[in-house]
């Protein structure tokens, strides 16, 4: 993701390949100063260049990486055939993932070929769970990093400049990236992300992530409440709290309602949105911190992966649906109004119709804003695939997920057509990808809103909007007073 020795600006395009990151941020470059971008060592100047895959997780991690780098000596280009180093921090949740990043290594060949000397790095998720077969199978990959060995990279980078194959993918009991500075590629330079919680201990049955990601552990408090300080004085107006699951935090006896509340009070001005919650763990204390303060987004991303409990036994998500739907009830009651979006399987093992039924019947009722809705795809090493049968035919996973998905774009298209006249605080972001004659921003349900720019106006600020129509995913409105 980035360009060498640049004129005026260091541009960092992001990968697209995300369904966390919203269209103000998906798929556009992110420039940083040449101040920002020079490097602070005496070593002769390099380039790298990044890509990332997968979801808001990585591109943080991708700020890490380059924060090591840059202290590394690194500059960074937008253009693999000007870079030293490639490098694809990779994702692994799913099969498709993992293909494109398989595809993008055959296409480095001719980088290799055209640049003798530079190296080849696949990072994160990925890098984890296949070290050896991307190796054998890929033979220009030089180094392989896993998401617990960031701080290694020049060391990695040394030894693969000596010939040898560097690999370090030890899995960290206590790495929270304390003590480095993110720069912050993914930002629009109003919105960033502040990573407080690391790997998982839930184990559901069909996840890679505790094998890719680690034990789960949480960052220190006082190091994100300072991080949180140190952007608003950067002038962000947003930050999003990341975590597999920012539920379970828990350092020194701070919890993540306390952590929560401390970041909401670092400044009135400061939207907080947070991802992901697990169901289980979110708690009656973290739904009135959310309810409190103005500034905290009314917005909660909470899986529920499927509406059947037999389904959710099966993937040990350790509830049920009926649990789950007191939950939503709980929600609702604390928190009126509260957007809510989810993630959710089909065709998982065993899946009957009934099952697939039960998910159906379960998305109405919950009138969810937004939905990540995906088929099965097994994953090597997990519960699922050493104990269960992956037995329903991809044509019907794909056609249960292609029921799924119109249903909630149905639902979710006559939802926000409903809220023609409303009035949101939006915070402009920034231009709308398909036209520079408009803003874009978010209202605090996390919803997307499309209206026309206007002059003295400006990423950052916060303007009223009243919607006029909608899309299933955009909402349209005009600028009020």
């Amino acid at each position: 993701m980035k360009e060498s020795r640049p004129t005026q600006k260091v541009f960092v395009p992001l990968n697209q390949d995300t369904t966390v990151l919203d269209e103000a941020v998906q798929g556009l470059p992110y420039q940083i100063s040449p101040s920002e971008a020079a490097p602070i060592s005496n070593r002769p100047k390099k380039t790298a260049f990044i890509e990332t895959y997968g979801c808001a997780m990585n591109f943080s991690d991708t700020e890490i990486i380059a924060s090591v780098l840059r202290a590394d000596g690194y500059e960074f280009t937008n253009d693999e055939n000007l870079a030293d180093l490639v490098l694809l921090n990779t994702c692994a949740i799913r099969d498709n993932a993992e293909e494109k990043v398989w595809n993008r290594l055959k296409s480095l060949r001719k980088v290799k070929k055209s640049r003798p000397g530079s190296l080849v790095g696949v990072m994160g998720c990925m890098a984890e769970r296949l070290k050896e077969t991307l190796l054998e199978k890929e033979k220009l990959v030089d180094l392989i990093v896993g998401p617990d060995s960031y701080r290694d990279i020049p060391n990695l980078v040394a030894e693969a400049e000596t010939g040898q194959k560097a690999v370090n993918v030890f899995l960290s009991k206590d790495e929270t990236y304390d003590g480095i500075s993110p720069i912050r590629l993914n930002s629009n330079g109003i919105t960033a992300f502040i990573t407080i919680t690391r790997g998982c201990d839930n184990m559901c049955s069909f996840c890679v992530v505790p094998f890719t990601r680690g034990r789960e552990r949480s960052r220190d408090w006082k190091s994100i409440v300072k991080e949180a300080e140190e952007l608003v004085a950067d002038g962000y107006k947003e930050v999003t709290l990341l975590g597999q699951n920012v539920d379970s935090y828990d350092f020194e006896d701070c919890t993540f309602a306390q952590l929560l509340e401390k970041v909401a009070l670092v400044s009135p001005d400061l939207r907080v949105r947070f991802s992901t919650s697990h169901p289980k763990d979110i708690t009656d204390e973290v739904l009135f911190v959310i309810a409190k303060y103005p500034n905290i987004c009314k917005n909660i991303h909470l899986p529920v992966q499927s509406g059947s409990s037999r389904i959710l036994d099966l993937m040990r998500r350790g509830y049920t649906r009926e649990w789950y739907l007191n939950k939503i009830n709980r929600i609702n009651e604390i928190i009126p109004g509260c957007g809510l979006s989810t993630d959710i399987i089909t065709g998982f093992c065993s899946e009957t119709e009934e099952d697939h039924a039960a998910t159906m019947s379960l998305i109405p009722l919950v009138e969810y804003h937004t939905a990540y809705m995906f088929f099965y795809s097994e994953r090597p090493g997990t519960l699922a695939a050493r104990k269960y049968a992956d037995d329903i035919p991809e044509a019907l996973k794909r056609s249960r997920l292609a029921e799924v998905i119109a249903l909630q774009n149905s639902l979710q298209k006559e939802r926000n057509n409903n809220l023609a006249g409303k009035v949101y605080s939006i915070l402009i972001e920034g231009l709308s990808r398909k036209s520079e004659l408009d803003f874009c921003g978010r209202n605090d349900k996390n919803q997307m809103v499309i209206f026309p720019a206007k002059e003295g106006l400006k990423a950052g600020m916060y303007v009223n909007v009243r919607i006029k129509e909608a899309t299933s995913m955009t909402l349209k409105g005009e600028i009020v007073k």
